[in-house]
């Protein structure tokens, strides 16, 4: 038995420290386990992270106690959490903390313990129970409906017979009852009925796409598939009977969702097949409900959890499936330090449990589509929509040639205007989509130029019109509107908003048509617990005939009365400094393209641009996948871009833009040196968005085919590199964003 506990504790140091187990404690504590030991002048709690008998540190001090009973990590998890330490550079404190939810480490995760009414044997009792109904009534109805429906909590009881607690102290002191403390768990689905579902018949495709996945459950090893299916196609029901195979072995599934994507309707066809078996973990949940969803996964109480990015690392036991929805989706991607990226951490994670990954999409990430090519995954494909439902047909609008045009009404072109006047006219519902919210993108002055900018980052202020103010979409500073150009030597009254918002689409849309019920649907709209649970309810209902929406609303949608999809300006995100633009454009058109033509109704789908002629635009019309991602490929082999290459993005920040510029210039040249030559090494240069939050920012780009070592170099670096005060350093490995 070992006598040295390495511990990792609660400070980002980077480093275990040795500590003595005391002789109580020898057989008690395991890799994981959480202990309080001694730290300097205080205590503090850490995981332990392996044993040993001997160590290089003198005069070692004992671990004071251990937290519960169980590891809360158990060996694999915390092999992956190594893993994610040293591929994305970071302190192996922040890749722990990341593998456990914050409301698990902490005291105050718990369970929720209420007041449990259990009815005696002399509830049953009728002679009593008839002397009681003439003295308290009020005691008899309550007992009552504990004889008849059992124990329960005592909230509960109250609910139902409208009483108050002093009733069933009343009770207790007669022998009717005992009153006792148990736990409740914090269910997020209280109050909520969802009918169970059987699996439904499986077209040819679908069919063969779940035969080609059974062997790989069946081989208990770790292989990757690349379902590649069209929007409609019916991926998630090859995912749910994937799932139940999975069951019937014993064994448990994770499923990965995008955040925007984990809607009401996407859950609750989950619990309608699986019920009480499915966990799910998402932001929207409170600290007590997250903390009892894990529970139950930890306890081996449900066996499958559905939730966003931070769901790659629920402790399901015994792993035998991996399914990431929308796998092309950079939400997968974490903006803090250890910034993983959710799919590439399920495939380490399946191949270091041996289990069956599924990733899934309409439109898969070039890195995917080549790992197919070079042989790393497994290719199925669903070419068609269910019930053979027909891909919509799909119009490009040019706004160059409609602008002042008869028909064309501010953001609305005439085939537009049109089309969704025919959609009301049907009874059929309409999806508007722009990927920008507020009402105007920036307030600019007519006579001299001027333009609001946020005086802490090197943007423009977006105004939002219902609470009349401009608003930063980087830092979130908020301020009034002028009424008058500020530039001192302009002064100009005529101060004018330029650029289109959500919020301007929603205006102009009731004025054109004042009988349609309109809804909008972006970040302002949807900041309330149950906004999107509204918002979806209402649509499927029929109470909205036209959803307004940013990219929340482009995918896992299926509403088969959704006839139109208009996407207001397709040129959002293509004309952004990033070589991804072309591949994210297509991608979000035709994800939202796909919410079209679910039902029997052929759909429609009208894109207006001011460059119709870009290839991603003419590739999305097509619905030519194949075509578009080929000569990306080639595009980036040329240029030594992913997926020919991993792109790691060094940020230096500081208040002192001087400064800040000196750090990274001598942190390249410190780092430069070390890296092999298949590395190619850009910067240090200002960031497309310079500053932000008051931080001026600076980028040193590598692109390299060596990512472990490149990561292993920059680590060390960060640790040794003595940093100006103010001034902040982080690292991407495998950044998506070069803003």
């Amino acid at each position: 038995m070992s006598t040295i506990a390495k511990v990792v504790v609660e400070l980002s140091l980077d480093r275990e420290f040795d500590y003595i187990i005391p002789g109580p404690l020898k057989n008690d504590l395991h890799i994981g386990s959480q202990v309080v030991v001694p730290f300097g002048h205080r205590e503090t709690r850490g995981y332990i992270v392996g044993f040993s008998d001997i160590s290089k540190t003198p005069n070692l001090k004992e671990i004071k106690s251990r937290v519960g009973t169980k590891p809360l990590i158990n060996q694999d998890l915390m092999k992956l959490a190594y893993w994610l330490a040293d591929y994305y550079a970071s302190p192996i404190e922040q890749a722990i903390k990341t593998v456990l939810p914050s409301v698990i480490r902490k005291k105050e995760g718990r369970y929720k313990q209420q007041l449990f009414v259990i009815p005696t044997s002399l509830a049953s009792d009728t002679t009593r129970l008839e002397a009681l109904q003439k003295k308290a009534p009020k005691q008899a109805t309550t007992l009552s409906i504990l004889r008849d429906q059992g124990p329960m909590f005592a909230q509960q009881v109250l609910q139902l017979s409208r009483g108050t607690f002093s009733v069933l102290r009343g009770l207790e002191d007669k022998g009717f009852v005992k009153i006792g403390h148990e736990t409740m768990m914090r269910d997020p689905f209280m109050g909520q009925t969802v009918l169970p579902t059987q699996p439904l018949e499986l077209m040819l495709e679908q069919r063969q796409a779940l035969d080609q996945i059974k062997p790989f459950i069946d081989s208990q090893k770790s292989r990757v598939m690349l379902l590649h299916g069209v929007t409609g196609s019916g991926k998630t029901e090859v995912y749910l009977q994937a799932i139940n195979y999975v069951l019937d072995q014993k064994k448990g599934s994770i499923v990965l969702v995008p955040e925007i994507s984990l809607t009401p309707q996407m859950v609750e066809r989950f619990r309608g097949r699986f019920g009480d078996k499915l966990a799910v973990l998402h932001s929207h949940l409170s600290s007590g409900e997250r903390h009892d969803e894990w529970r139950k996964l930890y306890e081996g109480k449900s066996h499958i959890a559905i939730g966003a990015r931070s769901a790659v690392f629920a402790p399901v036991k015994n792993l035998g499936l991996i399914v990431v929805d929308e796998e092309h989706e950079t939400s997968y991607k974490q903006d803090k330090t250890p910034r993983y990226h959710a799919r590439d951490v399920a495939v380490m994670r399946g191949s270091m449990e041996g289990c069956t990954v599924i990733l899934g999409s309409a439109t898969p990430s070039l890195e995917s589509y080549q790992n197919v090519f070079s042989g790393k995954y497994q290719l199925a494909r669903l070419d068609h929509r269910v019930d053979d439902h027909a891909m919509p047909s799909i119009r490009i609008i040019d706004m160059r040639h409609e602008l002042g045009q008869k028909g064309c009404v501010e953001v609305f072109s005439k085939d537009l205007t049109e089309a969704i006047q025919i959609r009301l006219d049907r009874a059929e519902q309409t999806i508007l989509f722009l990927n920008r919210r507020g009402f105007a993108t920036s307030l600019i002055c007519s006579k001299c130029g001027y333009v609001e900018k946020c005086n802490q980052c090197s943007v423009s202020m977006t105004y939002h019109k219902q609470v009349n103010e401009l608003r930063c979409h980087i830092c979130g500073k908020v301020s009034r509107v002028p009424n008058q150009c500020p530039e001192p030597t302009c002064k100009d009254p005529a101060f004018r908003m330029a650029g289109v918002g959500t919020q301007k689409v929603e205006v102009v849309l009731r004025r054109l048509f004042p009988h349609a019920a309109v809804q909008r649907m972006d970040a302002d709209t949807t900041t309330g617990k149950y906004a999107y649970d509204q918002i979806f309810g209402d649509f499927r209902s029929g109470k909205i005939d036209i959803l307004i929406g940013t990219q929340m609303i482009a995918k896992g949608l299926h509403f088969p009365n959704v006839t139109l999809v208009g996407v207001i300006f397709a040129d959002t995100t293509l004309h952004m400094p990033d070589f991804r633009a072309g591949e994210r454009t297509f991608q979000l058109l035709t994800q939202v393209a796909g919410r079209a033509g679910r039902g029997d109704i052929v759909g429609e789908v009208i894109v207006q641009t001011y460059t119709p002629s870009h290839p991603a635009i003419q590739a999305v019309r097509r619905m030519d996948f194949e075509g578009f991602m080929d000569q990306e490929l080639g595009f980036r082999r040329e240029l030594f871009y992913p997926p020919f290459a991993h792109l790691i993005l060094v940020t230096v920040e500081g208040v002192s833009e001087e400064k800040t510029s000196f750090s990274a210039e001598m942190f390249t040249k410190a780092i430069v040196p070390k890296l092999q030559n298949s590395s190619v090494v850009t910067g240090p240069s200002p960031a497309p968005i310079a500053k932000a939050k008051g931080f001026y920012r600076f980028q040193i780009l590598v692109r390299t085919k060596t990512t472990r070592k490149v990561s292993e170099i920059i680590k060390e670096n960060l640790l040794t590199f003595t940093w100006p005060p103010k001034i902040k350093c982080t690292v991407d490995i495998d950044a998506l964003s070069l803003l």
